[in-house]
C-alpha cells in the first residue's frame, strides 16, 4: 500500500488579483494507478487538509493527509502564487507528525487544480503526481478535490488565528478610511452684508393734549374658599396595568457545546407544525456514537448510529418558530471522523444532508418556522 504525504502544485486558471488563499482547505485524494482497486471498482481514497497563511505572494502553513487509522501525516509548507495567472506552488518541507503501519513509506505530491468560486463556494480540483520519499521515484498518480471551509478537522493552527485577527483589523481600517471619503464636506456660504443706518425717532413730548391712554385692569378674583374643586378625571387608557412580559429561564450550555466549536451545517425553513428527524450512520457502520442537543438540552444520549434510525420530533408554530439541533460525536468510531445521515420530514417535505463531527467540532442544523401562504 502506498500511503502520502504530499507535495503541491496548485494551478488556477483565473484572474485572482484580489485572490487571498488564507484559510482552510479540505477534501480528499484519490490514486488512479492501483490496478487491484480498479479491477473491483474500488478507491484508495485519502482525506486531505491544507491550512494556509497568505501574505502577498508567499504564503506558509501545514498539510495534513490521513486515511482511517492506518495513515496519519503532517508535514509544514510553503509557497508562492501568481496574482496574474492563479498558479500556485505549495511545498510541504519538514515532517511534523507521521503514524503508519511498518514497512510502508510516504510519498510527496505535486498537484495541478483548478480554482472555480460558485457564490460563496471556493474550490480547487485536478489531478496529481507523486514521488518517494526516500529516492523521488515514481508514487502513481490521481484526483484531488479541496473546498475551502471554516473549520478544521483537527484545529486550528495558531499562525492562522493569528493571521486572520490581522485581516479583521485591516478590513475595519479600510471600512474607516472608506466612510470618512465618502462623508460629505459642510460649508457655509459667504454672505455679502449691507450695513443700513436707520435714524431714530425723536422722542415724543408730552403734554395734556397727547398724553397716553392708561387701561386700568381688575384684579383677577379670587376663589371661594367653599368652591370644592372639580374633581380630576382620569384617562382609562393610561389606567391600564402595564402587561407582564414572562421572562424565560436561562438555559445552561452544557459543557461540551461550550467548550467546542458548532459548526452550522444547513438552515431548513419550514411551514410544518411538527418536523421528524431521523439519524443514521452514513455508509459502514463502524460504532460511531453521538448525542443530539435541541435548543442546548439533551435528547438523545450516547447513541450508536447503526442502520436503524435515531429519531427526535420537533414541534414548530409562530410562538415557537426557532430551533437548533446539535450533534456530537461521543467518539470517532472505527473510521474518523463521526458522520451521519439525516433525514428531514416536514409535512409532504423530506431533505437528507450529511453531517460531520469531530472531538474538536460539533455540527449544527438550524430550523425555522414559517406560516404557509
Amino acid at each position: 500500500m502506498r500511503l502520502f504525504i504530499t507535495l503541491f502544485l496548485l494551478t488556477a486558471v483565473i484572474s485572482v488579483s484580489a485572490q487571498d488563499l488564507t484559510g482552510i482547505w479540505r477534501g480528499s485524494f484519490v490514486s488512479s494507478d492501483n490496478k487491484m482497486m480498479d479491477l473491483f471498482n474500488m478507491e484508495e481514497r485519502y482525506k486531505y487538509e491544507v491550512q494556509i497563511d497568505n501574505r502577498g505572494k508567499i504564503f506558509k502553513g501545514v498539510t495534513y493527509s490521513y486515511k482511517t487509522t492506518v495513515f496519519y501525516g503532517k508535514a509544514s509548507s510553503k509557497g508562492t502564487i501568481n496574482p496574474k495567472t492563479g498558479k500556485v506552488i505549495l511545498e510541504e518541507g519538514k515532517l511534523l507528525e507521521i503514524k503508519m503501519p511498518t514497512g510502508n513509506y510516504a510519498c510527496w505530491m505535486v498537484c495541478f487544480l483548478q480554482y472555480t468560486k460558485n457564490g460563496k463556494e471556493e474550490y480547487m480540483e485536478g489531478r496529481y503526481s507523486s514521488y518517494k520519499e526516500t529516492d523521488s521515484t515514481d508514487c502513481g498518480k490521481g484526483t484531488v478535490f479541496l473546498r475551502k471551509v471554516s473549520t478544521s478537522d483537527f484545529y486550528k493552527e495558531a499562525f492562522l488565528v493569528k493571521r486572520e485577527k490581522e485581516i479583521a483589523i485591516e478590513k475595519e481600517k479600510q471600512k474607516a478610511i472608506t466612510a470618512n471619503k465618502k462623508a460629505p464636506v459642510v460649508t457655509t456660504p459667504k454672505t455679502n452684508t449691507v450695513a443700513t443706518t436707520v435714524k431714530p425717532k425723536p422722542a415724543p413730548t408730552t403734554t395734556a393734549a397727547n398724553k397716553p391712554n392708561t387701561v386700568k385692569t381688575k384684579p383677577a378674583p379670587v376663589p371661594d374658599k367653599d368652591i370644592k374643586a372639580a374633581p380630576v378625571t382620569s384617562n382609562p387608557a393610561l389606567d391600564k396595568k402595564t402587561p407582564q412580559v414572562k421572562i424565560k429561564e436561562p438555559v445552561m450550555v452544557p459543557m461540551v457545546l461550550k467548550n467546542r466549536e458548532n459548526e452550522l451545517v444547513q438552515t431548513f425553513t419550514v411551514n410544518s407544525n411538527e418536523i421528524t428527524i431521523s439519524l443514521y450512520d452514513n455508509g459502514t457502520i463502524d460504532h460511531d456514537t453521538v448525542s443530539v442537543y435541541l435548543d442546548k438540552k439533551l435528547v438523545l444520549s450516547k447513541k450508536m448510529l447503526t442502520a436503524a434510525p435515531l429519531t427526535v420530533k420537533v414541534s414548530m408554530d409562530d410562538t415557537n418558530a426557532y430551533h437548533e439541533l446539535v450533534m456530537v460525536a461521543e467518539n470517532l468510531g472505527e473510521i474518523p471522523p463521526n458522520t451521519s445521515l439525516m433525514v428531514i420530514k416536514a409535512g409532504d417535505k423530506s431533505y437528507e444532508v450529511r453531517i460531520t463531527s469531530t472531538e474538536q467540532k460539533n455540527a449544527m442544523v438550524i430550523f425555522k418556522y414559517e406560516k404557509p401562504k
